[in-house]
């Protein structure tokens, strides 16, 4: 079956991208700023370091019970939605005075942010044969969104305070909604049935493809290291021998990009039936990375190509995944992303409790110790999919 023509222009991809970035952003703003947020509420950098899993648990969340609704509902209704919730929130989390309120913002952060993770299948419908390329320029906002969310909140908070993060964050969130109001056509939904049994359908999605397993599991344990890593960082950075200030932390956020760029490449090759040797060849960037920084992490050379490697690895891994789970069945693909997603998100919220725990126990050297491990057993999936597929 020959696929046909995309139904999206240039505009409309490359503005899906930037509010998808937006939307995903938040839940990361508190990464290099953890310590001037504990300052304010009197606790412990680890302590507040939960906010962010809490963030990542409300997005898993979001992904399981409103995700699916956009093969239900009018998607471009159920975008509006969300990121008007999202903007109430944002507008009023610096008037907390009480961290535990921070915490509850943080879990609807999250849980609102998935506005993004129903633009991906919306731009899947809508880009017939250009699938792999509009999805891949998607998910490199979304990652862009992440790594940029560390150098924004870090130099906003060091020149102002870090409420001003999540205020001015607010005005992007304007931006999204009159973007996606004005830009982004009606998709009528395919589903006819009950909100319940939505729900498990997403679930039999999971019975149904084998494949969608696999690539579940292994997109989930990918993030857990993205996500452990970046956490964790900033209280490396912070210490000695680097000493760096929240808005220096943030910079590193820019060299993760780089990373970030070649996704629209990695869609491509998956359009193009390269999927297998990019996800090998992904896995062991990211290894590499993950060894690097556990051996030398005293070592500036040593982060910057940790960061780097670790970054391109995971973002190989994931856009190729989204690029296949999207070919599985047209129909039910928010239903496919929420499964996928969930055990995506899933993987980060763990990773980022583990990397904190690890981090609390012995310092990095146990948190390389856990990126080590996981890489290893991304890459051994890899291998295993690559001998069975032979």
């Amino acid at each position: 079956m020959i696929e046909e023509q995309s139904k999206l222009s240039k505009v409309q991809v490359l503005g899906m991208a930037v509010v998808a970035g937006i939307c995903v952003s938040n839940i990361y703003y508190a990464q290099p700023i953890l310590h001037q947020i504990a300052k304010t509420f009197n606790v412990s950098e680890s302590k507040m370091g939960i906010m962010v899993g809490l963030g990542q648990v409300g997005y898993g969340a979001g992904l399981l019970t409103l995700v699916p609704l956009g093969d239900k509902v009018n998607r471009k209704k159920l975008i509006l939605i969300l990121l008007a919730i999202l903007f109430c929130i944002l507008a009023g989390i610096g008037m907390v005075s009480n961290y535990n309120f921070i915490f509850l913002f943080s879990l609807l952060l999250g849980l609102t942010a998935v506005a993004a993770q129903v633009i991906l299948p919306m731009a899947a419908e809508l880009s017939g044969n250009e699938k792999g390329k509009n999805v891949g320029i998607i998910f490199t906002g979304i990652l862009v969104g992440i790594l940029m969310a560390r150098v924004f909140s870090g130099y906003i908070s060091e020149w102002s305070n870090w409420k001003m993060v999540y205020y001015i964050s607010a005005g992007f969130t304007i931006f999204s909604l009159t973007f996606v109001y004005f830009k982004l056509p009606s998709v009528k939904p395919t589903f006819k049935d009950s909100y319940f049994k939505l729900i498990s359908s997403s679930f039999y999605q999971l019975k149904r493809f084998p494949q969608l397993r696999l690539l579940a599991l292994m997109g989930g344990i990918a993030f857990s290291i993205f996500c452990s890593f970046w956490t964790t960082l900033t209280f490396l950075l912070v210490e000695k021998p680097y000493n760096y200030s929240s808005d220096t932390i943030g910079l590193f956020g820019m060299l993760g990009i780089a990373g970030a760029l070649v996704a629209p490449m990695i869609g491509k090759a998956s359009d193009k039936g390269g999927s297998g040797k990019t996800q090998l060849i992904a896995s062991i960037i990211l290894l590499v990375g993950s060894v690097v920084v556990f051996l030398f992490p005293n070592y500036l050379i040593s982060i910057i190509l940790a960061v780097i490697f670790i970054d391109v690895g995971v973002q190989s891994i994931q856009v190729t995944n989204v690029a296949l789970i999207y070919r599985l069945d047209q129909k039910a693909n928010s239903r496919i992303n929420t499964i996928y997603m969930t055990s995506y998100f899933a993987g980060g919220a763990i990773g980022t409790f583990i990397g904190l725990k690890c981090w609390e126990t012995g310092g990095w050297h146990y948190v390389g110790i856990q990126l080590v491990a996981f890489s290893l057993i991304v890459f051994l999936m890899n291998i295993f999919k690559a001998l069975k597929s032979n």
